[in-house]
């Protein structure tokens, strides 16, 4: 399948990857977990997905210690991966994470320490690969158009929730000018309709989704006769090995225990709604079939 990069109405770069008339995986959020990215790439593996129908979201580096070793490994499998704030900074050598955690709450303290961690373990042939993923990647599934970003579609470091107001996912579809937009950044996953539109996290891989259970997240969209199938997926990995590593390097202890606890530390950038679901295990088996012109309820 050939790609092109163009720039979008933004000045952003984007590639295009054509149409897909197979399964393509959807991950993000590896955040320097390796043990979390080797199982995902073995979950692809068992379902017959090559690399070139797998996506990733950005931020393939953040709160874990593996920095250098999760992004080595991202690049070499050869997936499609596009720009995460955390790609961003570490190419540009910014000063932080650019995370758009709020000044002075408690997400934006740790992110200090995890974020000079990684930046003093990746080498210059990755922050230049990093520098080279574009920032949307575009596609067509079924005749829908399909448009992956991290956060949002303008901003990069954007939260969008499954709670978020229908005027903010209406303004972020028209900058995207697509039926569909694949994100990542917050990390949940959900799927959200906005009338006939849809936007999709698949979740985080490196961290548990605050569930009070210790999975990586992933999900599946299947073209059907019609529409397409959206599949959200659940893995075990070995969590231990990834905290183990993190004590060692006497790495932010919050989210170490997050690895064990399924709990996120700080709930800072969480809508109330999802404040309110903390430790409740999300069950997202139900696979969602979506076809063009249908509105269907929110998950």
């Amino acid at each position: 399948m050939d790609t092109h990069i163009s720039v979008n109405s933004h000045g952003s770069e984007v590639r295009d990857l054509g149409r897909f008339e197979k399964p393509v995986l959807v991950c993000g959020g590896a955040y320097s977990n390796l043990e979390a990215l080797s199982a995902l790439l073995e979950a692809a593996d068992a379902l017959s997905i090559p690399p070139e129908r797998i996506i990733h979201t950005g931020d393939v580096i953040a709160y874990c210690a593996d920095p250098a070793e999760t992004a080595e490994l991202l690049r070499s499998a050869r997936v499609h991966a596009i720009l995460g704030n955390v790609e961003e900074s570490l190419s540009a050598s910014l000063a932080d994470c650019q995370c758009g955690f709020e000044a002075e709450s408690l997400c934006s303290a740790l992110s200090a320490e995890w974020f000079a961690y990684a930046d003093a373990r990746v080498g210059d042939e990755l922050r230049q690969w990093m520098g080279r993923l574009p920032r949307h990647l575009t596609f067509e599934m079924s005749g829908r158009r399909i448009r992956v970003v991290h956060g949002g579609v303008r901003e990069v470091n954007r939260f969008v929730f499954a709670s978020q107001p229908e005027s903010d996912l209406e303004a972020e579809f028209a900058a995207a000018d697509a039926d569909m937009v694949i994100a990542g950044h917050s990390g949940l996953p959900f799927t959200r309709f906005a009338g006939s539109r849809v936007w999709h996290n698949s979740g985080p891989l490196g961290l548990p989704a605050n569930d009070g259970t210790l999975r990586a997240w992933f999900s599946v969209l299947t073209p059907r006769a019609g529409g397409i199938t959206i599949e959200h997926h659940a893995i075990d990995y070995d969590f231990e090995t990834a905290r183990t590593k993190m004590v060692e390097a006497g790495l932010c202890a919050g989210y170490a225990d997050a690895l064990r606890t399924g709990l996120w530390p700080s709930l800072d950038v969480l809508p109330q709604p999802e404040r309110l679901q903390t430790g409740a295990p999300l069950d997202l088996s139900e696979p969602i079939h979506w076809k063009p012109g249908a509105a269907l309820p929110n998950l």
